[in-house]
């Protein structure tokens, strides 16, 4: 967890999101803080839990702080991934008390929604245990906090599916719909890679058994998605599988349903709903006086 910036640092420019968070808040002025702080105090703030939760952000939180402003000192009480309760001080930081009000909303913003996404990804996988089913997340995010998002899943002991268009193809019912079939869009897709001479995984999305009898026999790929398919399907499809490839379910899988598909075998269990439909864990930053 605390490698994500730099494993992934090239999915996202961090600098970038502060500078356009802060121009999108404060514009030409935070002018309630200029208004009213005078420019030399000095504050100290701490960030109160006040929902039960995984907690996620911190680590988040202390670049925000420090992109802001380089002197702010932040002391972590609570790490990324650790369990919080209502009460509980995650952590304190201390400097301009101007900066630390320009700051605060960035921070809630991002800690809460994480802090949300972790917590259901916790409870999600817990829900798997005993299973070597993994859940990943989907491309079904909040566009330009992808990152994030995608942070928060790994901080809740899930994993990330492809972070974008770009680092996996994955062949799904459109693409096989408008390449005519779904040989045809495995064909045309090892002609693409060997022509533009790419190396990406390969993922297949089958909508029905014969589909994935199709794709066993044609080969070519790394992972095949059973999409919308029941807990039936879902046992025969692993057993014609068996060990040659990984398995993904996916498609309105929710906390009643998840344990039963993770008990057919199945590698990774995709949910939108980790990033889509979450309700963000309730955090203050509040002033200590």
């Amino acid at each position: 967890m605390a490698n994500f910036i730099l494993q992934n640092k090239k999915h996202f420019n961090f600098k970038n999101f502060v500078n356009n968070a802060l121009q999108e808040d404060v514009g030409d002025g935070d002018h309630s803080a200029l208004a009213t702080i005078p420019a030399s105090k000095k504050g100290k703030c701490q960030l109160l839990i006040k929902e039960n939760g995984i907690l996620a952000g911190v680590q988040a939180a202390q670049e925000i702080f420090k992109s802001i402003d380089p002197k702010f000192k932040v002391t972590i009480l609570i790490k990324d991934g650790e369990v919080v309760n209502v009460g509980d001080i995650a952590f304190t930081v201390e400097g301009s008390s101007q900066k630390l009000l320009t700051a605060e909303r960035l921070v809630l913003n991002v800690m809460q929604r994480m802090s949300a996404i972790a917590t259901k990804t916790n409870y999600l996988q817990r829900l798997c245990k005993g299973t070597k089913a993994k859940v990943i997340d989907t491309r079904k995010t909040t566009p330009g906090f992808r990152f994030f998002e995608k942070w928060a899943v790994v901080i809740g002991g899930g994993s990330n599916h492809r972070f974008g268009l770009y680092d996996m193809i994955m062949l799904k019912d459109n693409h096989i719909d408008f390449a005519g079939g779904i040989i045809e869009a495995l064909n045309s897709t090892h002609a693409y890679l060997k022509k533009s001479k790419k190396k990406l995984p390969i993922e297949v999305e089958t909508r029905s058994l014969n589909d994935v009898k199709l794709i066993l026999n044609k080969g070519g790929f790394q992972r095949i998605m059973l999409d919308n398919y029941s807990i039936s399907e879902t046992k025969k499809a692993v057993k014609l599988i068996g060990n040659k490839y990984e398995i993904e379910s996916s498609g309105g899988i929710t906390e009643k349903t998840i344990a039963s598909y993770a008990k057919c075998g199945v590698d990774f269990i995709s949910v939108g709903a980790l990033t889509h439909h979450v309700k963000s864990l309730d955090l203050s930053l509040k002033a200590i006086k």
